[in-house]
């Protein structure tokens, strides 16, 4: 899939406030600083459709875009470490909880971890509560280009082992990197699969 067109369509903090439209969406969260902005312009080949910055916290609000014309990319607030206060967490909490649990349109969460770092509690704990929630999601690993292949390949295989331990399978796994451009085709392609297979079983 190329992305031909990419355009902002709403900020809010009220899922009631997203857009009314029936497009299947697609929602990328993860841990502040993690590269979730740098990894939206990637995908988007837009240098500044999300906003990116050097301090974590930067997306505060849920961010919707309009991709192609036919499907929402669903940017949403960071989650822990975030330099803002705590009542300004419980905010973030609350319509991160709502969206995930009201969000109809939602076809697939997109969980974004750096792969420099060994499984963190707050990211495995966020995936087992989609997971007790019953929502699809994915890992995305960000800047692989920080690491050697083989390095890359023992951190996705230490992490696959942790979630293990509680899951009986693995979800899904990309590899990425905004700066090299890695994992974007098999990133797109995997979406676009299943845009059309929502298509084929739509009434």
């Amino acid at each position: 899939m190329k992305i031909k067109s990419a355009e902002f369509v709403v900020s809010n903090s009220d899922v009631a406030q997203c857009p009314k439209s029936m497009l299947p969406e697609y929602a990328f969260i993860g841990r502040s600083n993690v590269g979730k902005s740098s990894l939206i312009n990637m995908l988007t080949s837009r240098k500044s459709l999300a906003k990116t910055s050097g301090r974590p916290g930067k997306t505060q609000l849920i961010n919707h875009f309009l991709i192609n014309k036919n499907w929402h990319l669903v940017d949403l607030p960071g989650y822990g470490y975030a330099r803002v206060s705590k009542s300004a967490k419980k905010v973030f909490q609350k319509f991160i909880t709502q969206y995930f649990a009201f969000r109809e349109q939602l076809v697939t969460a997109f969980v974004l971890v750096d792969i420099r770092h060994k499984p963190q509690p707050i990211d495995l704990e966020f995936m087992q509560w989609l997971g007790e929630n019953g929502i699809p999601f994915s890992i995305i690993f960000t800047k692989a280009d920080k690491l050697k292949p083989k390095a890359i390949e023992n951190h996705v295989e230490i992490y696959k082992n942790v979630l293990l331990e509680t899951w009986e399978e693995t979800p899904n796994c990309f590899i990425t990197s905004s700066s090299k451009s890695i994992g974007k085709e098999n990133l797109l392609e995997y979406i676009n699969s299943l845009n059309e297979n929502i298509q084929l079983t739509s009434p």
